[in-house]
């Protein structure tokens, strides 16, 4: 993205004039405004990614259980939203954001696979496309929408032969009883890993970049083990004290189903990313049969 184009689109947004730019990543640019603020004004990484990266935002804010940035406005291809400032982990923080996504998940969704209010039904996580259907089950949202439409693409790609997909298959199948006890559908981040989560100045943990829709709680949960945030004990400690004080403890054996609700990220990896993590998906899904 060019420094004219960022700044053309945080003027366009917030109505104030642009004094300068700062890079942030391959696709962000940090606009100085004249009033003293920051807005990141980011690229979308496809057609309606921009629009559905806002909706997520404005869903996941509203009820303000965890900081989420404020989107200051959306087009076809630029988001603008407020910078936060990267500051250090801390405990205190952790622990507030683990009670805080708590709350967050139990907020609920209308369905398995709903996308946020306004976002659309083919949406995106990073660079990999992403399928927003309203399921009335888990299991088979899973099942149709986060695991076998990477598996034919990585069977495609000549990253799973066709025996190992047979693997994933097996998964599918047992989903109903892997899955454990039913639950409502959650409202989900849906791509917490730890550079999502983000440690501010300001002495908080915002929440940034969503793949929103509904879906297990456990899925967030387990895409935060998946790259180790920073305090993790204390997120997931403080998060499971919330659940149980809101009546909604984590069912039993959750530990146990960590490898069945890391596919869905260990399978767009591979698809991105290639061979190394098609067998941590193939890993995770003879893990999640041994269940």
């Amino acid at each position: 993205m060019t420094d004219t184009a960022a700044r053309t689109a945080a003027e366009r947004h917030t109505g104030v004039r642009a004094t300068g730019t700062r890079p942030l990543a391959s696709e962000a640019t940090v606009v100085d405004l004249e009033d003293g603020r920051a807005v990141v004004v980011k690229r979308g990484s496809g057609p309606g990614a921009a629009s559905a990266e806002a909706a997520g935002l404005r869903w996941l804010g509203e009820p303000g259980d965890v900081p989420i940035p404020t989107v200051h406005g959306v087009d076809d291809d630029h988001l603008v939203l407020d910078h936060v400032p990267e500051g250090r982990p801390d405990r205190d923080a952790a622990e507030a954001f683990g009670r805080g996504l708590a709350r967050l998940h139990l907020r609920g969704a209308p369905a398995f696979g709903s996308p946020p209010p306004g976002g659309p039904r083919e949406a995106w996580i990073g660079l990999a496309r992403m399928l927003n259907e309203p399921h009335d089950d888990w299991p088979s949202f899973y099942a149709r929408c986060r695991v076998q439409p990477y598996v034919r693409q990585g069977v495609d790609q000549g990253l799973f032969s066709p025996g190992e997909a047979e693997v994933f298959d097996e998964v599918c199948a047992r989903l109903p009883d892997l899955a454990g006890p039913p639950e409502p559908p959650a409202r989900l981040h849906g791509d917490a890993w730890s550079g999502n989560v983000h440690w501010a100045t300001d002495g908080r943990v915002w929440l940034l970049d969503p793949a929103a829709h509904g879906g297990h709680r456990e899925t967030d949960l387990a895409m935060l083990r998946l790259f180790s945030a920073p305090l993790l004990d204390h997120v997931l400690g403080a998060y499971r004290e919330a659940a149980h004080d809101l009546g909604r403890p984590l069912a039993s054996g959750d530990e146990r189903r960590v490898p069945l609700h890391q596919l869905f990220p260990l399978l767009v990896h591979t698809v991105l990313f290639g061979g190394g993590y098609a067998r941590q998906a193939l890993a995770a899904a003879r893990a999640a049969l041994r269940d």
